[in-house]
C-alpha cells in the first residue's frame, strides 16, 4: 500500500506556537485555507483510494478540497488526530514544547511505557495510530492518504519506518500540508519515499525548525 501522511493547514494556534491538541481545536487561516486548497493539485498524480481526516476539525477542513476533487468520502478517525499534549496543553514556551517532542520521540525509540505529563502514553498512541493504518491496509485499497498532525505523522514514521530515525524525524519538522510518502504493509513494514517531497539521502537531507506546532507558512 502507498501511504501518505499529510499534515493539516495552518491554524490561528499555530501561529502563536500553542500546544492546541485537544477536539474540536481550531479551523485553518486564510493561509491555511489556500494551503488546502492546493492539495488537489500536489497530488494530481496520486490515484487515491481512500481518504481519512482526525477527529479534530482542522484535518476535516483541509481534506475537504481534497475529497472534492477526488469524490472519496472522508472517513474520520479518531486514531490518528494529534498526539495529546496532557498538561502542556494551550503551552507555547520553549520548555513544553520540548517535553512534547522528547515525549514523543522517545515513543519512537521503544520509551512506549513514558507517559506525556498528564496525557497519553506511547502504547495508546502508536495503537491507536497503527489501528487506522491497518483498517486502510485492509481495506485493499491501493493509496490511502490520511490528513493527520505533524507530531503524531513525525512520531509514528520515526517508530514504523525503516529508512527514517528519530534523529531525521526530530531535525525535519512538517510544515503546514506538508506530505510524508510510504510504501509498504503493517505485516511486511513501512519504507519512506518521500519527506515533505524530497526523497531520503543527503540530496534531499535539509533540516526543518523542530517545533512540534509548525509555526507559519508563508512559502506554499
Amino acid at each position: 500500500m502507498r501511504l501518505l501522511l499529510i499534515r493539516h493547514g495552518q491554524t490561528p494556534s499555530n501561529v502563536k506556537h500553542l500546544l492546541d491538541t485537544a477536539r474540536p481545536g481550531p479551523g485553518l487561516t486564510p493561509l491555511g485555507q489556500e494551503q488546502a486548497a492546493a492539495l488537489p493539485q500536489a497530488l494530481a498524480d496520486e490515484r487515491i483510494d481512500a481518504l481519512y481526516a482526525s477527529t479534530l476539525v482542522r484535518t476535516q477542513l483541509t481534506a475537504a478540497p481534497l475529497a472534492a476533487a477526488t469524490g472519496l468520502d472522508v472517513q474520520v478517525r479518531d486514531g490518528i488526530r494529534e498526539l495529546s499534549a496532557g498538561d502542556l496543553e494551550m503551552r507555547g514556551d520553549d520548555e513544553a514544547a520540548a517535553t512534547y517532542l522528547d515525549t514523543a520521540f522517545a515513543w519512537s525509540t521503544g520509551d512506549v511505557e513514558r507517559r506525556m505529563p498528564g496525557g497519553e502514553n506511547g502504547v495508546e498512541a502508536l495503537g491507536r495510530f497503527d489501528a487506522v493504518v491497518a483498517e486502510a491496509a485492509g481495506s485493499g485499497a491501493g493509496t490511502v492518504a490520511m490528513v493527520s498532525h505533524g507530531a503524531a505523522i513525525r512520531m509514528w514514521v520515526a517508530a514504523r519506518s525503516t529508512d527514517i530515525d528519530v534523529a531525521h524525524a526530530a531535525s525535519h519538522a512538517l510544515r503546514n500540508t506538508g506530505i510524508v510518502i510510504l510504501s509498504g504493509s503493517p505485516a511486511e513494514g513501512w519504507r519512506t519515499l518521500l519527506w515533505e517531497g524530497r526523497p531520503l539521502g543527503p540530496a534531499g537531507d535539509a533540516p526543518g525548525d523542530a517545533d512540534p506546532t509548525g509555526g507559519p507558512v508563508t512559502g506554499q
